[in-house]
């Protein structure tokens, strides 16, 4: 069997991280931008004028390329990090925290209204929260390519708050293409370790278009082999 490289799946997992924190961090500046628009406070000749891009540090990682929305008059300012700071406070955190909460609706909603909601109306919580769950569930359903020479499966434990504090596996599956071009092909929340969670994964990679796998690398779980043999067999 197999091992799967610590410092790689680290190393991959962190870029994940910070480019999942920088995606959100756009979205809801742009959902900033958009209610200061169609607010009361702009000037009446006041338009959008594209972005500016700067980097901010976050204890995930340098974000490179940030896109910030601006206005021709320069009257706006996001709530996100102050002006000219290259050092965000809370808000990689936020992101981090929206992805731990399992991606339901209302616990989402709920977080998002409880750390902006001294900054935002009601309305603009509202599309934010839209927004990130769109753009989460549309990632989590992309379609992936036919073929991978390699998928690496690993679980991670992380500790997940719902009625109580407990840790919770994700489920992590990384492909390598026909190219060796490594990507993230899902994460999948939810309990402890099995087989059976494994097979739903496989599952779902192959009804997102994976149908054929010439590797699998992954740990001893008990009945994981026959799992993966059971949607790969040919592999």
């Amino acid at each position: 069997m197999t091992t799967i490289p610590e410092n790689s799946l680290s190393d991959l997992f962190e870029n994940l991280v910070t480019q999942f924190v920088k995606e959100n961090i756009e979205t809801i500046m742009k959902a900033e931008i958009k209610a200061f628009m169609e607010g009361d406070e702009r000037s009446a000749h006041n338009n959008r004028n594209g972005y500016y891009t700067r980097t901010l540090h976050t204890k995930y990682g340098n974000i490179e390329d940030l896109q910030v929305p601006r206005d021709r008059l320069s009257e706006f300012q996001t709530h996100v990090f102050e002006p000219y700071s290259r050092r965000d406070g809370w808000l990689e955190e936020a992101v981090i925290q929206m992805y731990k909460s399992g991606m339901g609706t209302r616990d989402v909603a709920r977080f998002i209204e409880s750390m902006f909601g001294s900054h935002y109306s009601p309305t603009t919580v509202s599309n934010i929260t839209a927004t990130v769950l769109e753009d989460i569930q549309q990632w989590q359903q992309r379609p992936l390519k036919r073929r991978y020479s390699v998928i690496y499966l690993d679980g991670l434990y992380v500790k997940l708050k719902r009625s109580t504090v407990s840790g919770e596996a994700i489920y992590f599956a990384m492909g390598i293409d026909e190219d060796g071009h490594r990507q993230i092909l899902g994460f999948y929340v939810g309990g402890q370790e099995s087989a059976n969670g494994w097979r739903d994964v496989l599952k779902d990679l192959y009804r997102r278009g994976v149908q054929e796998v010439l590797l699998g690398v992954f740990d001893g779980l008990p009945g994981l082999d026959d799992a993966f043999r059971e949607v790969y067999p040919k592999a």
